[in-house]
């Protein structure tokens, strides 16, 4: 099973960018909600969209 979510950016923080994940659009609720990566990650200027996709390992 694969999970996907869109993030954007929402601040700066000391360290990290601070991610609001966007709404589905099918009424669900947020599969994360806030994502907090580090800056070294993603360099500077900071992407203003993310998409990420989790995986889940050990299905039956």
């Amino acid at each position: 099973m694969k999970l996907e979510a869109t993030f954007t950016l929402e601040r700066e923080t000391k360290n990290t960018y601070r991610y609001q994940e966007e709404p589905s659009g099918s009424g669900k609720s947020p599969v994360i909600g806030t994502l907090y990566i580090q800056k070294w990650a993603v360099g500077s200027p900071p992407p203003r969209r993310l998409r990420l996709i989790v995986e889940v390992e050990g299905e039956s």
